[in-house]
């Protein structure tokens, strides 16, 4: 099998060329920049989510307390 393999040349044909390759276009370009919008998107929804859960789970913890209890927070009064 080695012998065989060492007496049959490897031969390589250089003469035909590939063919080229598209450059990239402008719409491969938006493309990218939608699906980074998309990403943004969906984490400023998530991030909002997490705000508002934040902000109600506060509000309903001083409607819960007591009126005459010290506040757990600071109120901004905003």
């Amino acid at each position: 099998m080695f012998m065989r393999l060492a007496q049959e040349p490897i031969v390589v044909d250089l003469a035909t060329q590939s063919p080229p390759t598209r450059d990239i276009s402008i719409e491969v370009v938006l493309a990218m920049f939608a699906v980074a919008g998309i990403f943004l998107l969906v984490a400023l929804i998530g991030c909002a989510m997490v705000a508002g859960g934040m902000i109600l789970y506060k509000r309903r913890k001083d409607a819960a307390a007591p009126q005459g209890s010290e506040p757990t927070h600071i109120r901004l009064g905003i």
